[in-house]
């Protein structure tokens, strides 16, 4: 039985071959990528969501170089520190997959990984990591779990959604959340814009939630290649915020300095 829900009657649906399917006879065909579509509030089937291809690549290329794994590194240790042998963790907007898989790789068998992301595309090249976790096309804010049903969510640079978070934990579950610090890729917004400005954090406090652990992580990325900036670049919001001059900018670099600062904050659900 998997930890899905059917998104029709909310009713837990069983992993088959090529398909998904309740109880009630709903059916979800599985993509040759092994994904499951569980969105069910699609306005247009012609309508992209989320990340695109161009994006996701880039993060897949940029990730698989190893320039983030410290921090990558430093959440499968809060995983191990705060979370029990056979933990079911939800990764909501797992993206490509670069966290939830070296989770997983981490915890060997002791932990069940879902995964779950707007994009279509971010899924395809999860999928392509073969890495044997279940994955669905779904909102973050419409998850496809059960009340209380897993152990740990992992709240990777993705939008919050604290009440559905809250829904699906079980009582004294963790919510593990990384998020950029204020001075994170300063030196690519300095190359780019005439005023770099600070990213703004957010509020350390959730409601329902208890903070248990901060870790915060300081690094310095060397980038020596033009492909490797554009990846960088590609895979942030910046790329989709600037115009022509400013991505021109970037693409004439060949070598690039700048900070990769990290917070690791975990929270226990209240009881």
């Amino acid at each position: 039985m998997s930890l899905f829900i059917c998104p029709v009657c909310k009713e837990k649906l069983t992993e088959l071959e090529k398909l998904y399917k309740c109880e009630n006879g709903h059916c979800f065909d599985k993509s040759k990528f092994g994904y499951v579509n569980l969105l069910q509030s699609q306005k247009s089937s012609a309508k992209r969501h989320g990340d695109d291809r161009m994006m996701v690549r880039a993060r897949r290329d940029f990730l698989d170089s190893g320039s983030y794994a410290f921090l990558r590194d430093a959440l499968c240790e809060a995983c191990h520190r705060f979370l029990p042998d056979g933990a079911k963790i939800l990764d909501a907007g797992c993206g490509e997959g670069y966290y939830s898989a070296g989770v997983k790789a981490f915890c060997n068998e002791k932990a069940e990984i879902y995964g779950v992301d707007i994009s279509k595309d971010a899924l395809e090249f999860l999928g392509k990591r073969k890495c044997g976790i279940p994955c669905a096309v779904a909102s973050i804010f419409e998850l496809p779990f059960a009340d209380e049903s897993v152990d740990a969510v992992l709240n990777i640079f993705s939008p919050e959604a604290v009440a559905e978070f809250f829904r699906v934990l079980k009582k004294g579950g963790y919510l593990i959340r990384v998020i950029p610090r204020e001075r994170h890729l300063l030196g690519l917004k300095t190359a780019i814009y005439d005023k770099p400005y600070l990213n703004e954090m957010p509020s350390a406090e959730i409601e329902g939630f208890e903070c248990v652990y901060t870790k915060q992580l300081e690094g310095r990325l060397c980038l020596d290649s033009g492909e490797m900036i554009q990846n960088l670049f590609k895979m942030t919001p910046y790329y989709y915020k600037t115009g022509v001059d400013d991505q021109n900018k970037i693409s004439s670099l060949d070598y690039l300095e700048t900070e990769a600062e990290f917070e690791i904050k975990v929270y226990r659900k209240e009881q």
